[in-house]
C-alpha cells in the first residue's frame, strides 16, 4: 500500500480509487450533506474565493496609470474581452465578456489545483463539476436563441440548414438537433473532465511509480525511481500548459455557442 499527501492509500498502479474524498466533517460522513464538505468542494470554493478577491483587491483604486496587480487583472480581462468575446461573437461580444471572464478565472484556478502542493487534484477530474459549468453556459446560450429568435424560430434556427433539398430534412434535422441543442453540453463538459483526468492520472502514476521503484529493493532500481519523478516534474509543467489551454478552450466554446444562437443566419 502506497500513501501520498492529497491521495488515499491505494495499490500502484492508482485506480479511480484516488478520487474518492471523504467528508472534512467527520459527523456527515454518509449523510446526504457529507458530499457537500469534501476536499474538492473546498477547493472549489477557495477557487471562488480567489477570484473574487482577486479582482476586489486589484480594482479597489484604479489608477489612471496601473499598478502591477491592476496590470495583471486588466490583462486577463482583456483578453478574454478583445480574444475570445469581440472576436468570435463580433461587436455584441462585449456584453458577453464579464461571464466569460468569470469563466476563463474560475475553470483556470479549480485546474490550478492539480498541481498545487497539498491539493494535488483539479476538482474538475470529478465530471459533476464541468457537468454543471457547462449546463450554465447551456442554459445561457439556448437562453439567448429562444430571446433572438423565438422558441419556434431557434428550433428552425438551430436545426434546418438552408439551401439543403427536402428530402435530407428527415435525417439531417435529427442530427442537427442532436448536435447543436443535446450533446453540446455533454461535449463541453467531457472535454475538460477527460484533460484533467487524464492529467491527473499520469502525474500520478510517475509520482506514486517513483515510491515504488524505491521500495522495490533491488539497488539497480533507485535511478529509475528517480527517472520516474523527473518525468512527474516534466509532466508536472506540460500540465500548467494543458489546464491553462483547457481553461481557454472552454471559453472559446462557450463563446462559439453563444455566437450561433444570437446570429442571424445558420
Amino acid at each position: 500500500m502506497i500513501t501520498q499527501p492529497g491521495f488515499l492509500a491505494s495499490e500502484f498502479p492508482p485506480g479511480v480509487d484516488v478520487f474518492d474524498y471523504k467528508s472534512l466533517i467527520p459527523s456527515l460522513e454518509g449523510s446526504m450533506w457529507g458530499g457537500a464538505f469534501t476536499k474538492l468542494s473546498l477547493l472549489v470554493w477557495m477557487a471562488v474565493a480567489i477570484v473574487i478577491i482577486f479582482f476586489l483587491v486589484t480594482y479597489r483604486n484604479p489608477t489612471l496609470v496601473p499598478t502591477k496587480k491592476q496590470w495583471l487583472a486588466e490583462s486577463v480581462y482583456g483578453v478574454v474581452r478583445n480574444n475570445i468575446a469581440t472576436d468570435i461573437i463580433g461587436p455584441q461580444g462585449v456584453r458577453f465578456a464579464p461571464y466569460l471572464a468569470t469563466i476563463f478565472c474560475f475553470v483556470f484556478v479549480t485546474n490550478l489545483w492539480s498541481i498545487v502542493p497539498f491539493a494535488q487534484i483539479s476538482p474538475n477530474s470529478h465530471l459533476a463539476f464541468p457537468v454543471v459549468l457547462a449546463v450554465l453556459t447551456w442554459f445561457v446560450y439556448i437562453g439567448l436563441g429562444i430571446k433572438k429568435h423565438g422558441v419556434l424560430g431557434y428550433l428552425k434556427h438551430s436545426t434546418v440548414q438552408p439551401g439543403v433539398p427536402w428530402w435530407v430534412h428527415p435525417i439531417l434535422v435529427p442530427i442537427e438537433f442532436l448536435s447543436n441543442l443535446i450533446l453540446r453540453p455533454i461535449t463541453l463538459a467531457v472535454r475538460l473532465f477527460a484533460n484533467m483526468f487524464a492529467g491527473h492520472m499520469i502525474l500520478l502514476v510517475f509520482t506514486l511509480g517513483g515510491v515504488a521503484l524505491w521500495n522495490a529493493g533491488p539497488l539497480l532500481l533507485k535511478p529509475a525511481a528517480l527517472g520516474s519523478w523527473a518525468f512527474a516534474i516534466v509532466m508536472t509543467l506540460f500540465e500548467l500548459f494543458i489546464l491553462s489551454l483547457q481553461a481557454y478552450v472552454f471559453t472559446l466554446l462557450s463563446a462559439t455557442y453563444f455566437q450561433s444562437s444570437i446570429a442571424d443566419e445558420h
